[in-house]
Parts: structure tokens; C-alpha cells; sequence
């Protein structure tokens, strides 16, 4: 009899086999035998599901019936209402104590934190936000990422690779026994034969040209000179977002890094040539009394990398911000620079553990010339190449 709104004396009374309902997806079901049980059913992440509210008279008709409304009032919200209990975490809860666990290990400013709540926000929230750890199937996770395995398929396997970081946690846990993103998953999907997918990047000859538009835009002065720097110094956006007055050594020229910053976990020296200082110069002179060097302009802490996308897309410059050490790397190859110094230009780590073993020096000297060839090169005078 559903939608019937129940009463005390009936619950107490009735005896006939069946399910009775009542107000906020509360059911009250007789069995045969003549035990009662709550039942709540409702609609959790677009599925039906029925979970017990415990049995009668154990549980009165309006402590079902409170905890029904707690019920409802979760699926409403979008939360699981088993995790009103705490007992087993969602999916969207379990991505946050994740989050916090790894946070100690990852590299202020390396946008690791920032990259795993995009890509689950995008991707997988939508399907799994809701559902319980304990809940979650093989099907599920293929329905996250067959619309994007073909056509973003490094997304893809990062998607699949995060969701799986979850689900070992979870079984850590105890909450569940298996993990449903493994290798199961990427059998059952389809060969990816797509390209992989890299940083878009100017054609190392047309950057002159784009740091003469960046110079006559009008951006914000910050925006302007650390993007700039970034260009100039060949360095990762977090290790410029991050790079504080402290680092740099006027009179040798030279912005220490520390390792705590540096995808190697070593210090790394970056030789400052001539515009590089002379952006120093121009941001110091904008100073507000902070210790970075280039503080966002609205908070005053550190810059977001927001910023550069915004100014680049302005500018309508088909590239990203980290494409432009993919530039650099071009540039240094035709260029004839020794690939060991190159690569020391870029803090890359030597692969080869017995070459590692040997390179004990950093090149310092020798990636100050090139990277005073490079200041010459990215000079203001080639900026005809670019409409």
C-alpha cells in the first residue's frame, strides 16, 4: 500500500505478508513469519537502492520515520545516506582524505593537488560523488571513462590511475575488498591507439615574437614579468609561482631553487641573464614588501597559474605555459647545445643511473652561456615573425 501514511497502532496490528509505505521513502515490511523491518528506498547517484532501518519494535515507527527524513534529506543533497553513520566514506569523502594524506609529499606550487581535484571534479564526481567506496563497481568506473578514452586518452588514464589511488585507500581501509579501477578495467576498454597528448608549444623561432606581445599587453604588470621570467629562465610554472627573493643571488646572477621546490628533490642554480635581471629589477621596483617575487596582484599570496592562461589566451597564443621548455628544448637542439648541458638547463634528472653516478657537476658555467644566447635570441628584434 504505498503512500499510505502509517500509524502506530497499525504497525503494531497488522499481520497480512507485504510492504507498507509511508512518508520520506519509509516502508515498513511484514514477512510471513510475522517479523517487521524498516526499509528505506530512495534514488542515490540515479539509483534505486533500499537500505534497512532496522526492525520492529526495536525501532519505533518514529525513529524510522525521523531517520527516513535524515535519509531523504541526503540523497537530496547528494550525499550517500549511509555516510551519515561515518561509517563507510562516499566516493567525493574518500577523494578528500586522499588528498590530505598525499599533500605532505607533493611540491608546493607543483599543481598536483589542484590537477587531481580538476580532473575527478570533471570526470568522475559527476558518476561516483555520491555513491559509497564500498559501492562502487568495474561498470561504474567503465561508464566514467568510456567517453573519454579514445578522445583524451592521457586524461583518461589519469582519471583511471586517481580513482584507482582511491580505491586502494579504501580497501587499506577495510571499506572494500578489491579495486574496481585496475587492470580489468583497461582490458575490457578498447585499444587506445590515439597520440599521446603533449604540452602545445611554440615554435621556438615565433617566442621573441610572443614576449613582444606580452610586453605591449595590457595585462597586469605581475602577470607580464613572471611569465616572462618563466620564458626566460626555461623553469616550471610552480618553481616561478613559488620563487621568492631569498633565491636570488644578484652578484653571482644566479636563483637557487631549493630542493623542497624541484621535481629531482635537488637544489637546482638557474644562471640570470641580462632581461632576466632586468625583470627582476622591474618587479622589485612594483614591490609590496613580500617575500615572493611575484605576488598575485589581488591577494598578495602566491600567484595563480590561472593568471598566465588567461593572459596567453588573450593574446589568442595557441600554446601552453609549460609548452615553453618544450620551445627552449627545440631551440637547444638546432642550436647545437650539448644535450647533458640542455638537459641540465631544464633540472631534467639523468636516467641512466651509472651516467647519473658520474655527473657530479651541475655545468653551471656552461648553461650561462646558453642561457645568455637564448636572452639574445628571444630578444625583442624578431618579433616580426609573429603577426
Amino acid at each position: 500500500m504505498p503512500g499510505r501514511k502509517l500509524t502506530a497502532a497499525f504497525v503494531q496490528s497488522v499481520k497480512r505478508a507485504g510492504k507498507y509505505g509511508d512518508q520520506h521513502g519509509l516502508i515498513l515490511r511484514v514477512r510471513r513469519t510475522g517479523s517487521k523491518q524498516w526499509i528505506w528506498r530512495g534514488t542515490v547517484g540515479g539509483r534505486r537502492v533500499d537500505l534497512g532501518l532496522g526492525g520492529y519494535p526495536y525501532t519505533t515507527l518514529r525513529e524510522a520515520r525521523d531517520r527516513a527524513f535524515e535519509y531523504r534529506r541526503a540523497a537530496r543533497s547528494g550525499r550517500h545516506p549511509k555516510a551519515l553513520s561515518g561509517s563507510v566514506p562516499t566516493f567525493s569523502e574518500a577523494v578528500e582524505r586522499v588528498i590530505e594524506m598525499h599533500r605532505t609529499s607533493w611540491r608546493p606550487g607543483s599543481g598536483s593537488e589542484e590537477e587531481w581535484r580538476r580532473t575527478l571534479r570533471l570526470y568522475a564526481i559527476p558518476r561516483l560523488g555520491a555513491m559509497l567506496v564500498s559501492e562502487i563497481s568495474t561498470a561504474d568506473i567503465m561508464a566514467v571513462l568510456q567517453p573519454i578514452w579514445g578522445a583524451k586518452a592521457v586524461t583518461a588514464r589519469r582519471v583511471r590511475q586517481r580513482i584507482g589511488a582511491v580505491m586502494r585507500w579504501a580497501i587499506a581501509q577495510g571499506y572494500r575488498g578489491d579495486n574496481p579501477a585496475g587492470e580489468s578495467v583497461t582490458a575490457a576498454l578498447p585499444r587506445n591507439a590515439t597520440q599521446p597528448e603533449h604540452f602545445r608549444a611554440l615554435p621556438h623561432g615565433e617566442v621573441a615574437a610572443m614576449l613582444a606581445k606580452v610586453r605591449q599587453s595590457d595585462a597586469g604588470s605581475i602577470a607580464r614579468l613572471s611569465l616572462e621570467f618563466l620564458v626566460l629562465t626555461a623553469a616550471r610554472a610552480g618553481e616561478v609561482r613559488h620563487a621568492r627573493w631569498a633565491e636570488i643571488d644578484r652578484t653571482g646572477r644566479v636563483w637557487r631553487i631549493p630542493a623542497s621546490r624541484m621535481k629531482a628533490r635537488r637544489e637546482h642554480r638557474v644562471p640570470l641573464a641580462r632581461r632576466a635581471l632586468e625583470v627582476l629589477e622591474e618587479a622589485r621596483n612594483l614591490g609590496d614588501g613580500s617575500a615572493l617575487i611575484f605576488p598575485s596582484s589581488h591577494t598578495g599570496r602566491t600567484l595563480s597559474s590561472g593568471v598566465w592562461w588567461k593572459l596567453l589566451r588573450r593574446l589568442d597564443l595557441d600554446c601552453t605555459v609549460h609548452g615553453f621548455r618544450s620551445s627552449f628544448r627545440d631551440w637547444c637542439g638546432e642550436s647545437g647545445v650539448p644535450r647533458e648541458v640542455a638537459e641540465a638547463c631544464l633540472a631534467h634528472a639523468i636516467g641512466n643511473q651509472a651516467e647519473a653516478a658520474y655527473a657530479r657537476s651541475d655545468l653551471l658555467e656552461r648553461r650561462r652561456r646558453v642561457m645568455e644566447e637564448w636572452d639574445r635570441y628571444t630578444d625583442g628584434n624578431q618579433a616580426s615573425n609573429l603577426r
